[in-house]
This record gives C-alpha cells, structure tokens and sequence, in this order.
C-alpha cells in the first residue's frame, strides 16, 4: 500500500481545498469556468512525479535517463503557468474577488511548489552526471526556457501537446524567435521577467532553512 509522503499529504489537502472552493463557486454562480484549474493543475503534476522516478531510477541506461529528463522539461513550464491564471481575476462574477483571487493564489502557489520541488530533484539528478559548477548554470537555463515554455502557452496559447500534434508551426514560432529576436520584443522582454521572477523565488525558497534555524531563539530577524 503506498504511503503518502507529509508534502504529499501537505499537497492533497490543498487539492482538497482548491477543489471545495471551486465546486462552492460553481454553486453560487453556475459557470465552469474555473474548472481548468483543475487540469492545469494536473499538468504541474505530471513533471512533478516524473521527477520523482528520475532521481529514484539509477540503475537505468543513460539514454532512457536523458529521455526521462526531456520528457519532464517538456511538461515544467505548466507548473509555472498557473502564476499567470491570475489575469482571470479581471472576470465579473457573482462571488467577490477575494474569494477569486484566494482560489488562483492557491493554484498558483502549489503549481510553484510542485515546480520548484521537481526543479530541485533535477538539480540533484544534474549534480551526479555533470561538473558540479555548471549545475546553476543549467538551472538558470532551465528556468529560462520554462518562462519561455509560459509565454508560449499564455500570450499564443500552445500546449505542451502540440509537439506531438503540430510540432511543424511550432517549430516554425520558436524558430522565429530565435532567429529574429528584434521583431519579438515583447517574447523576450516577458520571458525575461519571469526567468527572473522564478529564479529569486527558487533560490530563496532554498536558501529558508538556513536562514531560519540559526536564528531561532534570537530577539530579532
């Protein structure tokens, strides 16, 4: 019988939590519309446990480790993505805004969670096959192509799913990007912002423990 582990019981209940608030909000105002939530939070899910077997799963030939490895930064950027629902809080609803804004925060922060803790495993994962003073380089790049995995997802609404479905076009809007950065401001400036953004929140989420402990029993911060 599997045993959850106290962040996975920590990460149900805020699956509880969120679904109660999303079915209270269907009662009182008979829209579906948060209802994605739900799937987008399945999406942050899926690098999440697919982290879980990379660092757990060593005994296995290099290639299938490199495919398990592509396979989850295909899907990290829809851990991230759900920091940018918060855009729906512009809707008018028969509920009030905080019960709104509340509701997406919530997603918001456990699509982070899951992100960064997979982000973390990964490191781990790094630090045993690469030179070890390359590994926060590869995490900043990391990072940086989940922010441009969100800005694709948001501002031109591809999915992780169309690299099966229609990879061509978007091969051919990457491309682009890439090839004439000049003509694609707005693609970098955001992505940049939240390369940014997710970076400070990861290395601070990291460096907490060490910060707190040793200041326990102190008068001040």
């Amino acid at each position: 019988m599997y045993r959850f582990a106290p962040f996975e019981k920590t990460l149900l209940a805020f699956f509880i939590f969120i679904g109660s608030l999303i079915c209270i909000r269907i009662f009182f105002t008979g829209s579906m519309h948060f209802i994605f939530l739900v799937w987008n939070l399945f999406l942050a899910w899926i690098p999440f446990r697919l982290s879980f077997y990379l660092i757990r799963i060593i005994n296995i030939k290099k290639w299938k480790q490199l495919l398990l490895l592509g396979t989850w930064l295909l899907f990290f950027p829809n851990a991230l993505y759900i920091i940018t629902d918060l855009i729906h809080l512009g809707l008018e609803s028969k509920v009030p805004k905080w019960f709104d804004a509340v509701l997406i925060f919530s997603a918001s922060v456990v699509g982070l969670m899951m992100a960064f803790i997979s982000l973390y495993r990964v490191e781990l994962f790094l630090e045993k096959n690469i030179y070890k003073k390359r590994v926060p380089i590869v995490i900043i790049f990391i990072l940086f192509l989940g922010s441009f995995g969100v800005y694709l997802g948001r501002f031109l609404r591809w999915n992780s799913w169309d690299i099966i479905s229609n990879p061509l076009d978007l091969l051919l809007t990457v491309v682009q990007r890439f090839v004439f950065p000049l003509d694609h401001l707005q693609t970098w400036g955001i992505t940049s912002v939240l390369t940014v953004l997710f970076y400070l929140l990861y290395f601070s989420i990291k460096k907490l423990p060490g910060y707190i402990l040793p200041h326990q029993g102190s008068n001040g911060l």
